[in-house]
């Protein structure tokens, strides 16, 4: 069978984020005062083939935590879709 995996990729809350500092900045620059605390991650998506959803799962996890996400900087979050 072939699933989707969709993968999100966000720094940790307890790090800075350079990048989500200089967007919200921006914001009120562009008469946007109400967005505060951009955080900026990414997204992944990958096809998995593979038996069932948990082993699907279990392969987009290792994938997270061996190339991925830098979980010393990183959180992820995985879901699986049946294509």
């Amino acid at each position: 069978m072939k699933f989707k995996a969709e993968i999100d990729i966000m720094p940790l809350k307890a790090l800075l984020d350079p990048q989500g500092k200089a967007v919200t900045a921006s914001m009120k620059n562009l008469g946007l005062p109400e967005i505060n605390n951009v955080r900026i991650g990414k997204h992944i998506s990958l096809e998995i083939e593979s038996s069932s959803k948990e082993e699907a799962r279990s392969k987009a996890d290792e994938a997270c935590k061996k190339l991925l996400a830098n979980q010393i900087m990183e959180s992820y979050e995985v879901g699986i879709f049946e294509v």
